[in-house]
């Protein structure tokens, strides 16, 4: 009886947690909240004073006692209060129409493949005390991949790679279940860091990582470009110690990703190389299915589909295929409840 009042008054939810971005996809709804995953707080007070896109403002910008942080890093809690903040407000963002004393919503939540049982009980934990009635989980390149309307549930290979903000998620899933993956702890965030590191190695220059994510995002690639593009980054000399703006073009910028793009494509390469015969065959057919803001870097695609010899393609609106997935989940929890990465703890649904 309580769970039907509960399901009456509460809007079930799928939360595509990332490092840098969360999503949130409301049942019957679709994606209501797209928001970094960033939240202020006040030293001094232990105050939270802005979450979401009010907080990535002050990154960078506040004083001493204010601070703009990021609870979770590579796709993992690593700040268990702020994280449940953050979801509260999440949650409590998605019922705000509603007058009702405290929601108690189903959450689905999206992890990386591979995180240990501990990592899982934090988002469980979290997810629980931010007013979640019942927590689910679900792996993210499973997530992606139902997003993307493959068939998951039947004997045949799809090839999934989920490049996000903390990690890239590798996986060949079949029958319901993943055969084979990886996770590698290189992705969006690693990027920014790259080209944070080439500005001072090569002009002394000191950069943010805002900075350096708006040259990322602008000519930023893989792959060599038909047109040689340029963008000014601009900070503080290291040796002088004033303002500075240098002009860098794609090829400094593609040098300076290299390394890690590399890391990447070679961890593709090694699952190819352990996937079964039947599946390959299966993954040359349909291709090797991209997700995630990472896979938006311009040239990636053809860098992989050259390395590899299969063809690769980007996953409509990569940005949000896992929280869309979840969402699907969402919708039919009975139908798909076996695809869930289940823990002990998990009731099946009710």
């Amino acid at each position: 009886m309580l769970n039907k009042i509960f399901s009456y008054i509460s809007n079930n939810i799928a939360i595509d947690l990332g490092t840098a971005n969360s999503l949130v996809y409301v049942q019957g709804k679709g994606i209501v909240i797209n928001e970094p995953s960033v939240v202020a707080i006040n030293k001094k007070t232990g105050q939270i004073l802005a979450i979401g896109e009010e907080a990535k403002k002050m990154v960078g910008r506040t004083p001493a006692h204010i601070v703009a942080t990021r609870p979770l890093v590579d796709g993992v809690v690593s700040d268990f209060e702020v994280t449940e903040q953050m979801l509260k407000y999440f949650i409590e963002k998605v019922h705000k129409r509603k007058f009702i004393l405290g929601p108690r919503p189903r959450v689905i939540v999206g992890i990386p493949y591979g995180v240990t049982e501990v990592e899982k009980k934090a988002v469980r934990d979290a997810t629980k005390n931010a007013g979640a009635r019942d927590v689910f989980l679900i792996e993210e390149p499973m997530a992606a991949a139902i997003g993307a309307r493959l068939a998951v549930q039947e004997a045949g290979g799809n090839f999934v790679v989920d490049i996000g903000g903390g990690t890239t998620e590798v996986a060949v899933i079949s029958l319901g279940g993943v055969v084979i993956a990886k996770s590698l702890r290189i992705a969006g965030d690693r990027l920014n860091e790259d080209i944070i590191q080439f500005a001072q190695d090569e002009y002394k220059l000191l950069i943010g990582e805002r900075g350096a994510e708006e040259v990322k995002i602008g000519i930023g690639s893989a792959y060599p470009l038909k047109e040689k593009r340029e963008l000014p980054l601009r900070g503080r000399n290291l040796i002088t110690g004033l303002p500075e703006e240098i002009l860098v073009n794609d090829e400094d910028i593609r040098k300076a990703l290299s390394k890690s793009v590399k890391q990447i494509v070679t961890a593709i390469k090694t699952t190819v190389e352990e996937t079964p015969p039947e599946l390959l065959a299966d993954i040359m057919a349909k291709g090797i299915h991209l997700a995630g803001g990472g896979s938006l870097l311009k040239g990636l695609s053809i860098l992989i589909q050259e390395e590899v010899k299969i063809p690769v393609k980007i996953i409509e609106d990569p940005m949000t295929v896992m929280v869309r997935g979840a969402g699907m989940v969402l919708e039919d929890l009975d139908g798909l409840h076996e695809i869930l990465a289940e823990t002990e703890e998990m009731e099946p649904p009710r």
